[in-house]
């Protein structure tokens, strides 16, 4: 172990509530990167001569290498720091953004897809470990609860944002946006924040991936990531199919898109706040009313089919499934992230990395097994992620019973 060095730009005392503020604002940031451009995902497709599925690919690369990006920056953050890694990579994706805002070039915007990915995943990973660093005890277990609910506001202003950027200005507009918002806060990060890492782990292979292999070797760490990764996913896959659904089946706007998925990111907020009143309930008798109840409304929103389908049944059975996904994610997040303190960086960067590589393979494989078509597709798609819950929900309490571990305790 090394300690800081004078060298080292430490967060100014004075400076440390702005600095905090700071880290809160960027943990959404993942959030923006998809959510912004998604009422325009039909005109991308027009414009450039490309069909839905290619461009709902950019959503999936970013979230392929936004998953593998935090899978080893949390060993790099932990070795080299948090401060200067998320500089750099706000910098970097900014460039990225405005490459996409000037070229129609599909397979250009993967590679710079690719770049969001990697780099949102430094500046989040980098955030999350910031409040461990900071804060321990009840105040740091209060943070962590407030991480899905403050990621929350991406989905819910992003779209809003994009619809008007989209019809107003165009979808371009939705990048130059991104490379704004990324150029100010690293003004503000240059300006206020600071390193926050006490003590530099060594770099040493083989002892980072031993921290790796014993993480993972923990079932109710590994398992809980199972479960938010299909708790997202019921978002994602609405994400690339819900504005197909709403402009072309439904012949609606993007702006009404937009506020279709500022709506239902409102519901996944509601889900996190009602996880983090419920916190100190029973955690697995808590998380099965909330699984059985969506389970009850996918059932009631396939048999309302029969006799209705417009954007207002659409959205409705959509927010309830949204409300418990919301839940669950907010649940096991709070589990992962307390899980290891010692390594917050490794433990918070395998938990986001390895739960968004589940999303994108999933999510991806969803929308091309049941597509983008209408309400219908969307209903069986939330169906097959709620009984892949109910499985690993299974599971756990399975290997609960057996280990005698007691997850609630924890939590």
């Amino acid at each position: 172990m090394i300690t800081i060095t004078s060298k080292t730009k430490e967060i100014k005392e004075s400076h440390q509530g702005i600095a905090t503020l700071l880290a809160f604002a960027l943990l959404p940031l993942s959030g923006f990167a998809t959510d912004i451009y998604i009422p325009s995902l039909p005109t991308m497709a027009g414009e450039m001569q490309v069909s839905s599925i290619q461009v709902q690919l950019t959503l999936s690369i970013f979230l392929i290498s936004y998953g593998i990006s935090q899978l080893f920056i949390g060993s790099v953050l932990d070795s080299f720091g948090r401060y200067k890694v998320c500089l750099v990579s706000l910098l970097i994706f900014a460039g990225a953004s405005m490459v996409i805002a000037v070229t129609h070039n599909i397979y250009l915007i993967y590679v710079m897809r690719v770049i969001h990915g990697l780099t949102v995943g430094a500046i989040v990973v980098a955030k999350r470990a910031y409040f461990v660093d900071l804060f321990t005890g009840d105040k740091l277990k209060h943070y962590l609860s407030l991480f899905s609910i403050i990621w929350s506001t991406g989905p819910i202003v992003a779209p809003f944002v994009g619809g008007y950027l989209q019809t107003v200005f165009g979808w371009e507009s939705n990048f130059y946006f991104l490379a704004g918002f990324a150029l100010v806060f690293a003004i503000l990060e240059l300006i206020y924040s600071g390193e926050t890492l006490v003590h530099f782990t060594e770099f040493r292979f083989r002892k980072i991936v031993d921290i790796y292999v014993n993480m993972i070797k923990t079932a109710s760490f590994t398992l809980g990531i199972v479960m938010l990764g299909l708790a997202y996913c019921m978002v994602m896959v609405y994400n690339m199919t819900g504005p197909f659904i709403i402009e072309h089946h439904l012949e609606l706007s993007p702006v009404i898109a937009g506020y279709s998925s500022l709506v239902l990111g409102f519901a996944w907020m509601v889900g996190g706040f009602i996880g983090k009143a419920t916190i100190n309930k029973p955690f697995f008798r808590r998380l099965v009313v909330n699984v059985t109840m969506q389970l009850v409304f996918v059932a009631l929103m396939i048999f309302s089919l029969q006799f209705i389908t417009n954007l207002y049944s659409l959205i409705f059975f959509a927010f309830i499934i949204h409300v418990g996904a919301g839940y669950t994610f907010n649940n096991y997040f709070t589990f992962c992230l307390g899980k290891f303190p010692k390594n917050a960086g490794i433990a918070g960067g395998l938990t986001g990395g390895i739960t968004y590589v589940i999303v994108s393979f999933l999510s991806y494989g969803i929308v091309n097994v049941v597509p983008a078509k209408d309400e219908r597709n969307l209903s069986y798609s939330y169906l097959i992620l709620i009984l892949l819950s109910i499985i690993v929900m299974f599971l756990i309490f399975r290997m609960n019973k057996k280990d005698s571990v007691q997850i609630s305790e924890t939590v």
